[in-house]
């Protein structure tokens, strides 16, 4: 169908941009032929969205008539974005390109004629997208992904980060319970990757002891593929997996920018959410894998270094996702017994933005819990941290409801009247 710019998207105050969910570009040459500066500055924002990180795009001025000459001479990219003005200006032009133009490469057509008649025509003539102008950066991202996600296939994953905003503050343990609670109660596929593989804490909170896991993988990037992911595996519940980290010290993992990411693109082929535990600290792969990631959330507690750096990792990750939501946070060990601390009404004010949850502190749960290598839903379904992570888990999957209606003390009064 033909692609419309969603105003909503862009002045911030629609959801549908926040929650939409768009799957990375594979390693394509996109080349942009513009008729308008507009069109050029949009088209040049959308190239530095994550989601086109891996695309090489080039874009030049003069429409349709540039193309056909560039073509002339040269190989067409996998990829042509073409603007163009009224109606006979496109057929026309689709016609003199369709003589210069490669077996394979998939044109997207940018116009300002809103036309389903049109449509159809350019479709005929095997045009893979057609947006109506003026088109916003987010347009353009979703036009140029949505070539390569094929409806018929299994969706993309979608990737969550979750990160603290200083040591100690119980990131891992969140995130962990999270992805049970994804996993558990939203039915949904999911796999942890431990990324901390000095300190790694998945294991013991998991209760597994797998003899491999993501170290096998990051040293080994030419044997990378799905088969040998699958094999890292390890099932902790029938919708629950583990990539675990070896938590030992017998080598030294220093890694590059991009160590990582042939893993995270075979897990999106397989795995419905991946939920990455990135350690506190602030490298070129880690950085990397939370501007990658389709969702963030930030763990932190409420004192003031955790303040500072909330607001410094909160700004510095919207700035490079612009067409994303911003990153979510949420409070954690709130109420600690005789601490000074920042109150959350404050804590909102700084970062400009309310914390998703906020989690009070529970010694005795959580260092049972931690202790026996089991959830906090596990040991006490009913607390009120459990609703916490499950209410985490609809905000970062962008699923409002559990897919298991929790119990009642109606249920078997209401099962009786069922049977008869």
């Amino acid at each position: 169908m033909i692609s419309y710019a969603r105003q909503d998207q862009e002045d911030g105050t629609g959801s549908s941009a926040a929650e939409e969910h768009i799957a990375p570009a594979p390693r394509v040459s996109v080349q942009a032929f513009c008729e308008t500066v507009e069109t050029a500055a949009a088209v040049q924002s959308a190239g530095e969205d994550r989601r086109l990180d891996k695309a090489h795009l080039k874009i030049q001025m003069g429409g349709m008539a540039a193309a056909v000459e560039a073509y002339r001479t040269a190989p067409t990219p996998n990829v042509i974005l073409l603007e163009t003005e009224g109606r006979n200006d496109i057929l026309s032009g689709l016609d003199q390109l369709a003589t210069v133009c490669d077996a394979g490469t998939r044109v997207i057509v940018i116009g300002r004629v809103n036309d389903v008649v049109l449509y159809r025509e350019l479709v005929r003539r095997g045009i893979s997208d057609y947006v109506i102008a003026p088109v916003a950066p987010l347009d353009v991202v979703r036009s140029i992904c949505g070539l390569f996600s094929v409806p018929e296939a299994k969706a993309v994953g979608r990737i969550i980060a979750v990160v603290g905003a200083k040591g100690g503050v119980g990131a891992s343990t969140v995130a962990h319970n999270v992805a049970w609670a994804i996993a558990r109660d939203l039915a949904l596929d999911s796999v942890v990757a431990d990324l901390d593989l000095a300190f790694g804490t998945a294991g013991l909170d998991y209760n597994q002891d797998p003899p491999q896991g993501i170290a096998d993988a990051v040293f080994s990037p030419d044997r990378i593929d799905t088969a040998f992911v699958d094999r890292l595996l390890s099932k902790c519940t029938d919708h629950l997996s583990l990539l675990a980290a070896p938590a030992s010290l017998d080598r030294v993992y220093d890694f590059g920018a991009e160590a990582f990411d042939s893993i995270f693109d075979t897990l999106r082929t397989t795995m419905p959410c991946i939920v990455l535990d990135v350690p506190h600290q602030w490298s070129g792969w880690t950085k990397r894998a939370l501007v990658g990631a389709d969702d963030i959330l930030i763990v932190a507690t409420p004192d003031l270094a955790n303040l500072r750096n909330t607001k410094n990792m909160f700004d510095a990750l919207k700035a490079a996702r612009p067409n994303d939501r911003p990153p979510l946070y949420c409070i954690n060990q709130a109420g600690v017994p005789k601490r000074p601390e920042i109150n959350t009404s404050e804590f909102a004010k700084a970062i400009e933005s309310q914390p998703i949850v906020t989690i009070p502190f529970e010694p005795q749960i959580f260092g049972a819990a931690a202790n026996n290598g089991q959830m906090i839903a596990e040991i006490a379904a009913n607390h009120r941290t459990s609703e916490m992570f499950l209410q985490i888990a609809q905000r970062l999957t962008g699923r409002g409801e559990a897919k298991k209606p929790r119990n009642s003390f109606l249920g078997p009064l209401l099962g009786k009247l069922r049977a008869k």
